[in-house]
C-alpha cells in the first residue's frame, strides 16, 4: 500500500504534534487536523492542512488516523469513545490504519489494538523521542509496536517525521521501549541537575562545569544538548524560561508509567523511583508542572526558575 496517497486525520496538535503534522504536509500528505485548541488548528490550516472538525468527522473521511495525545485516558477516549460519544474506531472504514504516537501504558495500547482488530483496522503504537526540536526537524525516533507487515506499511509515513524508526515488537512493545527510555531520561536529568547545582553552589561556572562533565566520564545526552542551567545552551528550554518544552507533569506521568510497568513485571527500579519522587516534589509547587522537565534544577537552585 502506498501510504503517501492516503488522507491522514491528525488528532492532537501540542508541542510535538503540530510540527509532526507540518512535516507530513511538507512531504505531500493530505492532512486533516483536530485539536481542542482552535489557534493550533488555525495555524496548521494556514500551513496547508484541512480543518478536520471533530475527531469523528476527520476519521470518517480518512484512511489513516494518527494521534498525539497527553495520556492513556485521552487515547482510549478518542479511539473507543466515552460518555455516549463514538470513538474513531467506530467510523473508520475497514482496512484503515490507526497510529498512536502518545506515550501511554502498554496495556492501554494493546486494548486499543485488540478493539481495532475486531473492526478490521490495523493499529500501531509508535511513541516518539527527540523533543520539540526533533519534531520540527523531522528527526524523531519512533519506537513501533505492531505486526511486522503493518510496520512495513507505515514506514514511509513515519520517515516523513523521523530519522530513526525502530520495530520494537508486537502491540505494546513500542510503549515499553518508550517508557524504559523516558525512565532513564528522567534519571539522567535529575542526576545532571543535582551535579550542576552542587558545582554552582561551590563557586563553579555552570558552563565550564558542564563542558568538563560532557567531555569526561559523566557525559550524557542532557549535557550534550539539553542543559538544565539557563544560558548554557540558549536553544535549550532553560534558555526560554523553561517554556515550550517537555513539561514536568508529562515526565512525571512517564515515570509513574515506568513504576507501574515495573510492578507488573515485577522488577525493582530504585533509580526510576527516586526520579519520580523528585518530580512529584517539584511539580507540586504552583506553576512548576507546566515548566520543562529540566526545570527540576530549581529544587536545588530556586533562583533559576521564572517568577
Amino acid at each position: 500500500m502506498n501510504t503517501k496517497a492516503k488522507h491522514i486525520a491528525f488528532i492532537g496538535l501540542g508541542n510535538m504534534g503540530a510540527p509532526m503534522a507540518v512535516n507530513l504536509l511538507k512531504h505531500g500528505y493530505i492532512v486533516s487536523v483536530v485539536d481542542l485548541n482552535a489557534d493550533a488548528v488555525a495555524a496548521l490550516v494556514e500551513a496547508g492542512a484541512r480543518d478536520g472538525g471533530s475527531a469523528q468527522e476527520a476519521a470518517a473521511v480518512a484512511d489513516i488516523v494518527l494521534t498525539m495525545l497527553p495520556a492513556g485516558e485521552h487515547v482510549k477516549s478518542v479511539y473507543l469513545g466515552a460518555e455516549g460519544r463514538q470513538g474513531v474506531l467506530a467510523v473508520l472504514p475497514e482496512g484503515a490504519f490507526a497510529i498512536d504516537c502518545s506515550t501511554i501504558a502498554a496495556e492501554d495500547a494493546r486494548l486499543v489494538a485488540a478493539e481495532a482488530a475486531k473492526r478490521g483496522i490495523a493499529f500501531a503504537d509508535a511513541p516518539v523521542s527527540g523533543g520539540i526540536a526533533g519534531a520540527a526537524a523531522g528527526t524523531l525516533s519512533f519506537m513501533v509496536g505492531a505486526e511486522r507487515e503493518h510496520f512495513e506499511r507505515i514506514l514511509p509515513l513515519l520517515q516523513a517525521m523521523g530519522k530513526n524508526i525502530f520495530h520494537a515488537g508486537g502491540h505494546g512493545a513500542g510503549q515499553v521501549a518508550k517508557i524504559c527510555n523516558n525512565m532513564l531520561l528522567g534519571v539522567l536529568m535529575a542526576g545532571t541537575a543535582e551535579a550542576v547545582a552542587l558545582g554552582v553552589q561551590n563557586g563553579l561556572d555552570p558552563a565550564v562545569l558542564s563542558d568538563i562533565m560532557a567531555k569526561s566520564s559523566g557525559g550524557n545526552w542532557v549535557l550534550n544538548g539539553y542543559n538544565p542551567y539557563p544560558g548554557v545552551m540558549p536553544n535549550a528550554p532553560a534558555g526560554r524560561a523553561y517554556r515550550n518544552g517537555f513539561m514536568s507533569k508529562l515526565m512525571l506521568k512517564d515515570l509513574r508509567l515506568a513504576e507501574e510497568l515495573a510492578r507488573h513485571t515485577p522488577q525493582d527500579t530504585p533509580m526510576g523511583g527516586q526520579a519520580r519522587l523528585l518530580y512529584e516534589r517539584f511539580a507540586a509547587e504552583e506553576g512548576n508542572a507546566d515548566l520543562d522537565f529540566s526545570a527540576v534544577l530549581g529544587l536545588y537552585l530556586p533562583q533559576v526558575l521564572p517568577e
